[in-house]
């Protein structure tokens, strides 16, 4: 469990300990008032109530409250980049749909999670705060309470996470940096397709050549998202001519290279939610991708 510490100082003098907790904690309304009903706060290591005045040098404690999820375990693998009290960021292997759907009510990344919780002995709702399509590989962050996934979708919001996706694409990419500014929409409700439209969400895509195929006309690619469009990468470099390999619903369609899209989340940047740390995290590229490259060479 976590717990956030404040000693109360001159600035806090007069102010009730609710009041406190706004000035000096980012919980949302809905964290705030399950704090309140399981009466996680303490003032000096007891229990107390959220109209009590504290005085300067008390000391004010506030435990996260203890949640679960009810996944069913199953024995898949997850690798973990990064892991402590509060995040858990795994390398998604290609295949596995990130959340139980009608379609996948079983053999996703939570029922993943679950087992290894039940094997780590951990306990913590599975928070999904970024999602990844079944056929892209890479890094997937998991917040282990409420706090957290509120502060990195702010993050999010505002701007200051970055991601890093690595692509091979279809055809030889003529200059070698450009950035993609198109609106993505969905064209019919019940197809799963995205497109560029006109009345569209806002979607900005940034590309890099790291290197070209001419032999076989292919080009590996670093992009980074500016927004976080569903299917944005696909879409934006499926419009300009040049398809993810393997991207059979957006043409970049070869079998005989790779059976899914060659799209990879190899970096994020974020700040940690607790410690405040910068967090560089890197997912190296999955064996399928690394044999299509030999493949092209």
């Amino acid at each position: 469990m976590t717990d956030f510490i404040h000693k109360v100082t001159t600035c806090d003098e007069g102010l009730e300990i609710k009041d406190i907790m706004r000035n000096h904690f980012d919980f949302s309304s809905r964290l705030r008032n399950k704090i309140k009903r399981e009466k996680l706060v303490m003032l000096n290591g007891k229990q107390t109530q959220g109209w009590i005045k504290p005085k300067i040098g008390d000391v004010i404690k506030i435990t996260l409250p203890e949640e679960t999820s009810n996944f069913e375990p199953q024995n898949i693998p997850i690798y973990p980049i990064f892991e402590d009290n509060d995040l858990l960021i795994i390398n998604k292997q290609p295949g596995l749909i990130v959340h139980p759907t009608k379609g996948h009510p079983s053999g996703t990344v939570a029922n993943a999670l679950a087992y290894y919780m039940q094997q780590t002995k951990q306990l913590f709702k599975i928070r999904f705060v970024n999602r990844l399509d079944m056929d892209t590989s890479g890094l997937l962050v998991i917040a282990k309470n409420a706090y957290c996934q509120n502060d990195y979708t702010n993050q999010m919001k505002a701007g200051t996470v970055k991601k890093c996706y690595t692509a091979i694409v279809r055809g030889l990419i003529e200059s070698n940096s450009g950035t993609i500014d198109l609106p993505i929409g969905r064209p019919d409700p019940e197809n799963v397709r995205r497109g560029v439209m006109k009345n569209g969400s806002p979607s900005i895509t940034h590309y890099k050549v790291i290197k070209r195929f001419p032999r076989m006309g292919y080009t590996l690619t670093e992009l980074v998202l500016e927004t976080g469009r569903t299917h944005q990468i696909r879409v934006h470099m499926s419009h300009i001519g040049h398809p993810i390999l393997g991207d059979w619903l957006y043409g970049g369609d070869n079998v005989h290279l790779m059976e899914r899209q060659a799209l990879h989340a190899a970096r994020l940047s974020f700040i940690h939610p607790i410690t405040k740390e910068k967090l560089h995290l890197k997912a190296p590229l999955p064996p399928d991708m690394i044999e299509a490259l030999k493949k092209l060479s």
